[in-house]
């Protein structure tokens, strides 16, 4: 045997690939996983977790090597049959899902549909674990603002609200964890991830529009303090995920007990007690996970929150003696770029200009660090002042999408010439002729197999992200090449979407976007207070299909766009609102905006 271990977030493609073959050999998915492969690299068997020994009804590896070992040595042609069996799979899996592009009444179908998951009591979908999802918990919002669904609404806040007070945040440090084991929210798997913070700031900017909840904004103020604080690197960077253990004890460095905070708080422990869940016998293995969902899911009122925040600044000093969980330093290309995109939204929902130097500064690095010698390709991972691995789908895609944000956020014309280029180079590089792109290169030589990845998981899929890109970048230029690029990408995949639409809520956001967009255009001479004041009208407005432009007088809009040829009024900062081809009459001041935004057709808006 060759032994050949895979970081799986430096080569995702392959992962997939053998996560696949796995699930063709009908066993359920998972991390570790053993996959058996010929010196060509073909699967042919595997499983997740086998013990050392045997226990637990598994084999133990020992067992599992020489039966392995045997059967390729005696029976040869039932090794070549799984592997002609998995691989003609594998390809299937690349088509006959052709279908027609979601309609906006199929969305608000999809999005009514998945309330059968969702648990009305917990949040989330139903049983354990939890995982946050932030695509499938974003198309239920959208469908519920768009229909006027109040249930839909419901189980979306009641979600963020389990999450953001459960167990699953960290109360002291801030950030949430990858997942719940149990089906309350309360026991972590103490593990943080870049990726998952990045989307649940996004769906918290997204929901606070409609629910200005001051628990959601508190949240995203925390996450992007403590990715800031433990998660960058040189340069500007951030890095992929902090883990569960620390001295070899999962959550070790993240729970109490009770003697504990009696001692570092004193007389005040007794507050935080009442507040955080602490008992003496505690909630998990006789230690306590700090949660707040025993004492109400909102925030108490402002003087009670000022001192359990000096509380919590006392436990996290005393915190931070304490042995860290390791540190994954690695800074992968689509997850930085996520996480740019959340924070420059989160600095124009929060009038943050700091948090918008801090996602400038990483896209940045990106850009001149994590590319090939010409600066023509991206690379996948970077660390310890060395990048690598071809860059794959999710980062070209992913940094389509931090470019355009960042382009609505600046109106400078670069952001938006570099999102044009990489379409571009995934065209080339990503594209199949039958519809969708792969998730490798064509000039990748280590797969049997290129995926085309279409399902949401821990992360939307490449497909999703590209798509959505595709329809914004229509919506900015009224280039039909867009238009029918998006088309041809939802269609490769629509004909899953009817058994499948809860795996897929970012194609799903993407046909939403393509057929229901709100183009805005701002003309300002220069970047006067009115035009600060009407831009923050803009982000302020509960908008997620938005395609901004940003132009001075002598700017331009290209021939397609609907607001082609309009001008400022008076050499005012001047604005127009477009649904469709119809444009609305000019405005020129930050308060007839925000009125005109505000008045929108929930179904447009």
């Amino acid at each position: 045997f060759v032994n050949i271990k895979l970081d799986r977030e430096e080569r995702p493609d392959l992962d997939a690939v053998y996560q696949n073959a796995l699930a063709l050999l009908g066993q359920q998915g998972g991390w570790p996983l053993t996959m058996f492969l010929t010196p060509d690299g073909e699967p042919f068997w595997g499983g997740t977790y086998f013990p050392k020994t045997a226990r637990y009804g598994r084999p133990g590896f020992d067992e599992v090597l020489k039966t392995i070992a045997k059967l390729y040595a005696e029976k040869p042609e039932d090794i070549r049959h799984n592997v002609t069996q998995i691989s003609q799979a594998l390809q299937k899996m690349n088509s006959g899902a052709n279908g027609a592009v979601p309609s906006l009444e199929m969305i608000d179908r999809c999005g009514h549909g998945c309330l059968q998951i969702m648990d009305a009591k917990n949040g989330g979908t139903t049983g354990a674990p939890k995982f946050p999802q932030p695509s499938l918990l974003s198309l239920i919002w959208r469908t519920g603002v768009r229909s006027d669904d109040d249930e839909l609404k419901r189980i979306v806040k009641h979600s963020l609200d389990r999450m953001c007070q459960g167990g699953i945040y960290d109360h002291l440090g801030g950030g949430f964890a990858r997942y719940a084991v149990d089906d309350q929210w309360l026991v972590p798997h103490f593990e943080k991830m870049l990726y998952d913070n990045a989307q649940l700031i996004d769906l918290l900017c997204d929901v606070w529009r409609i629910d200005a909840n001051p628990l959601y904004a508190k949240r995203v103020e925390e996450t992007i303090t403590w990715i800031l604080r433990e998660m960058r690197i040189t340069g500007g960077a951030f890095t992929a995920s902090l883990d569960a253990d620390s001295e070899g004890v999962e959550g070790k460095f993240y729970v109490w007990t009770e003697a504990e905070i009696d001692a570092l708080l004193g007389d005040d422990a007794a507050l935080f007690k009442k507040f955080y869940d602490v008992s003496k016998d505690g909630n998990w293995e006789g230690n306590t996970i700090l949660n707040r969902t025993q004492s109400g899911l909102g925030l108490a009122d402002e003087a009670t929150e000022e001192k359990l925040a000096d509380l919590r600044q006392i436990l996290l000093t005393e915190r931070a003696s304490r042995i860290r969980p390791g540190w994954d330093d690695k800074a992968l290309t689509d997850w930085n770029a996520m996480t740019i995109a959340a924070m420059a939204e989160a600095a124009m929902t929060f009038k943050r200009a700091d948090w918008l130097d801090y996602a400038k500064l990483a896209y940045n690095f990106v850009t001149s660090t994590l590319t090939d010698g010409d600066g023509d390709r991206f690379l996948h991972s970077y660390r310890d002042g060395k990048a690598q691995h071809t860059g794959m789908l999710e980062d070209y895609a992913h940094m389509i999408r931090a470019a355009l944000r960042l382009f609505e956020c600046f109106g400078e014309d670069a952001y938006l010439r570099e999102a044009v280029a990489w379409s571009e180079t995934v065209e080339t590089l990503f594209a199949d002729a039958k519809g969708g792109y792969f998730q490798s290169a064509s000039d990748a030589t280590d797969l049997i197999v290129r995926q085309k990845p279409h399902m949401d998981n821990a992360v939307p899929s490449g497909n999703a992200i590209m798509a959505q890109n595709l329809a914004k970048l229509y919506a900015l230029t009224g280039d039909t090449t867009y238009r029918d690029r998006t088309e041809i990408t939802l269609s490769a995949f629509g004909g899953r979407l009817t058994e499948q639409f809860p795996n897929m809520p970012g194609l799903l956001l993407a046909a939403e976007m393509l057929q229901n967009p709100v183009q805005i255009v701002l003309i300002a001479k220069d970047r006067s207070q009115i035009y600060l004041e009407m831009r923050r009208a803009i982000f302020a407005a509960y908008l997620p299909n938005r395609a901004i432009t940003i132009l001075s007088e002598t700017d331009t809009l290209p021939a397609g766009h609907p607001a082609s040829g309009k001008t400022a009024i008076d050499g005012k900062e001047t604005a127009y609102v477009c649904q469709g081809p119809v444009c609305s009459a000019p405005v020129t001041t930050p308060d007839d905006l925000t009125k005109l935004l505000a008045d929108l057709p929930a179904k447009a808006a």
